[in-house]
């Protein structure tokens, strides 16, 4: 396996993932399942890291190609078994046709070493929900996020090693906040921004929701997308929403489901551990601000920060956090900490055996009081956490007590 330097005549920028994608030296081959939403970034990336003189591509977004591969079982199969240069194997969309997981299993079974496979999908609710085979024991799964902070920079939060090579640049946090971080923005002038995302919202809509038949009532749906995203960082009342959307609150937590089956966002929950009553309504965060404001109906204009600043940040640094902990795999992850007596912590990391605080605000100026719940966490749980943090946009880091700092955006 290689990296390019451009894709399709595009730049292309460096990102995390692709050390999880090339084979160590005298590695076994494992199955790779990329996951991710749409427009993450998934085939650029495998394009860039798979050689293009022994590797076979099929992506089933191609119809023709779907089609073929439905209606004859058994042909891939043949059709490696007929080539003897081909080593790397490429299956876009996956989740097109699920079938073809078996001959994968089929063909790693027969010889381990053979071939390298790599699959990517949009969605694992067909997989999940049609018991298709996951390749237990086989595969290495991935979920592939927008482009991230920790992507572009050293951070002290939860780092992730850079690539040497040339990385996306940085952009302002407003910026971030308005139109996200999908990584083909990058590649269009600033003009287009908006009516992307705006494509990006209606093609989810169309191509991951009604082709693939995932829900019945496509208007109740369509008003749960609304109201979903205007709700994104609070605590789900699912009662309330229901009745808000006109579905029961079953199939309404059925639809927060499909959210995240095609990773289009995520569920937060609450973190339990402690001698404290806690409340366990979990937060959903959507994957990206500028698709969350497509299906919110918003407008991305300056008026949208200067009124909403402070959730879009707290939304987008737990989608950062989220992320990070996804990328650096089990005993990692993240929790939302409220009492029944009003103690409140935004986020909580679980880094291996640590607990650490996370308190989100969008001053530039924190202060020791911005600490106080922080310093309450921590009382109750000695054990796992020693130290929390204030993610803010002061200009530099800044201690707020003897186990609290306050991290500017762009270093946290």
């Amino acid at each position: 396996m290689q990296i390019c330097s451009d894709v399709i005549g595009l730049k292309y920028y460096h990102r995390y993932l692709e050390s999880r994608l090339i084979p160590a030296a005298g590695a076994k081959n494992k199955v790779i399942l990329l996951f991710g939403a749409r427009q993450t970034g998934k085939t650029t990336l495998l394009q860039a890291c798979a050689p293009t003189d022994d590797s076979l591509f099929l992506n089933l977004q191609d119809r023709r190609l779907r089609r073929r591969y439905e209606s004859d079982p058994g042909v891939l199969v043949r059709e490696l078994d007929a080539s003897e240069k081909l080593h790397t194997v490429v299956i876009d969309e996956i989740q097109k046709v699920p079938a073809l997981l078996e001959d994968v299993q089929f063909l790693y079974d027969r010889d381990p070493g053979r071939y390298r496979f790599i699959l990517t999908g949009s969605s694992a609710r067909r997989l999940k929900h049609g018991s298709a085979n996951l390749l237990p024991g086989r595969a290495i799964h991935h979920v592939l996020s927008p482009v991230l902070q920790a992507e572009t920079r050293e951070a002290e939060l939860l780092s992730l090693p850079l690539p040497p090579q040339e990385r996306f640049p940085q952009r302002g946090i407003e910026d971030q906040l308005l139109f996200g971080n999908l990584p083909g923005l990058h590649s269009e002038d600033r003009t287009s921004w908006d009516a992307t995302l705006e494509t990006y919202a209606d093609l989810y809509v169309e191509n991951e929701i009604r082709q693939e038949s995932i829900v019945r009532d496509m208007g109740a749906f369509s008003r749960f997308l609304s109201v979903a995203a205007l709700e994104a960082g609070r605590w789900v009342n699912y009662t309330k929403m229901a009745a808000a959307v006109g579905v029961s609150v079953n199939t309404l937590r059925n639809y927060y489901q499909v959210l995240e089956d095609t990773f289009l966002g995520f569920r937060v929950a609450s973190f339990a551990t402690t001698r404290k009553r806690v409340v366990s309504a979990p937060r959903f965060v959507f994957f990206d601000l500028g698709v969350r404001h497509k299906l919110a109906n918003l407008h991305a204009t300056p008026d949208l920060v200067r009124t909403q600043a402070g959730e879009l940040f707290e939304q987008w640094v737990m989608a950062e956090l989220h992320y990070r902990c996804r990328y650096h795999g089990s005993g990692f992850g993240i929790s939302t900490w409220r009492t029944s007596t009003g103690a409140e912590v935004d986020l909580v990391i679980r880094a291996g055996g640590e607990s650490i605080p996370v308190e989100i605000k969008w001053t530039e100026r924190p202060s020791p009081s911005d600490a106080r719940h922080l310093e309450t966490f921590l009382d109750l749980h000695p054990q796992t956490a020693r130290r929390g943090y204030v993610v803010c946009r002061c200009p530099s880091r800044q201690s707020l007590s003897d186990r609290v700092v306050a991290l500017p955006w762009n270093v946290f």
